[in-house]
């Protein structure tokens, strides 16, 4: 295979952009050669925009099995991402899916079930790892540069979004649309970077998400949660959609300092000895660990969606590493389901969660919502 013939499934505004960097030749060894679609208009764009190269479907089965694609963009509604790609891995095809990997842990299990039997190149759209900051914020934690994590805190409340927003889609926070706010839908990055670069999942969480609070919608719009680790470590994780001005700082602490990551720079005070080795060690009264604020060096360029793309082609075309495997997308979705079932429950959650547990949450809340289903909610999976 010289080149992976690339079909997107959804053409709303994420496939739409990556549809047009893919026409425009911008990932090598990539050629977008097919779109499903079931809004008509939509189709009309990609037949006026992307070329008579590029087939257009409106059926997944039809599109699956047409023998012009190798491997499939997963740009639908949220609901629909594992089983469209497990009906992908079916057909033989390789995926690469945008986030969240789903609404719940349990059906993001079974995708990758079917990823693993495939055998094909599974990859998930986590852009933000490619972000040179926190690759070296990754480096600096697996390193041991920071010593063993002691606490773990971000507060990502830059997320502010108003009434109108919600309004302008039927869609758009709910339980039966969404499966959920600003937990599945402005930070599944952050929860992904959160685990990631620490390479550390909470043992138990202990959350407080707020329903409709700043604006008139039935999902969680502010949440504060804490989290405990195995070593002992905990951590804080504080987000809404309702605060204006808002802030996006992530800081660790650990036992030879402490990082910060704030405002595009990443600063690491950094500890000549261990705390751990200063406490032994010390004999005064007051006293503390010498300390060097350092400004680290960050090299490179964030390469966002195409950087994604392109490492999940050159996976599928020269067996490279990839930068976010498919399989991880379960993670910082376990961490949103954790804080979610901690509120509706009123209690400490264990992870892995109870999967069954939250799923019947789930289906209850859809069940009660008031919101009509039936507005732009139809999706490609029948």
């Amino acid at each position: 295979m010289e080149k992976v013939r690339i079909g997107i499934i959804g053409l709303g505004n994420m496939g739409t952009g990556h549809a047009k960097y893919l026409v425009n030749n911008e990932v090598k060894g990539a050629q977008l050669t097919a779109i499903c679609e079931f809004r008509a208009d939509r189709l009309e764009w990609a037949k006026e925009n992307l070329g008579e190269g590029v087939q257009l479907f409106d059926n997944l089965d039809t599109f699956l099995a047409s023998g012009t694609i190798d491997g499939v963009l997963i740009a639908t509604p949220h609901y629909d991402h594992p089983e469209v790609a497990a009906r992908a891995f079916e057909a033989g095809l390789h995926v690469l899916c945008e986030k969240p990997a789903g609404v719940y842990t349990k059906q993001v299990r079974q995708m990758n079930e079917a990823a693993q039997a495939s055998g094909k190149v599974f990859s998930m759209m986590y852009n933000q790892r490619t972000n040179p900051l926190y690759k070296k914020l990754k480096d600096l934690v697996s390193s041991g540069e920071l010593g063993e994590i002691r606490r773990t805190n971000w507060i990502i409340t830059n997320w502010y979004r108003s009434q109108s927003y919600y309004d302008s889609g039927g869609w758009r926070a709910t339980w039966a649309g969404e499966g959920g706010g600003v937990l599945i839908n402005q930070d599944p990055h952050q929860l992904d970077l959160w685990q990631w670069t620490i390479d550390m999942m909470p043992k138990r969480v202990r959350a407080f998400c707020y329903f409709g609070k700043h604006r008139n919608i039935e999902v969680e719009d502010d949440v504060t949660a804490f989290v405990e680790y195995e070593n002992g470590a905990t951590g804080l994780f504080v987000t809404t959609t309702g605060e204006a001005p808002g802030t996006n700082r992530f800081e660790l602490s650990g036992d030879r300092g402490k990082i910060v990551i704030e405002d595009g720079k990443l600063t690491f005070w950094r500890l000549r000895v261990s705390e751990r080795e200063f406490n032994e060690t010390f004999t005064g009264g007051f006293g503390q660990p010498e300390c060097w604020k350092c400004e680290i060096p960050i090299e490179g360029q964030e390469t966002g969606h195409k950087g994604i793309t392109q490492n999940w082609v050159d996976a599928i075309l020269h067996g490279t590493p990839l930068v976010a495997p498919g399989e991880e997308g379960i993670k910082g979705l376990m961490l949103s389901n954790a804080m979610l079932l901690s509120t509706w429950t009123d209690n400490w959650v264990d992870l892995p969660i109870d999967e069954e547990l939250f799923e019947q949450h789930l289906q209850d809340k859809i069940k009660n919502s008031t919101v009509n289903k039936e507005a732009g909610f139809k999706t490609l999976v029948v």
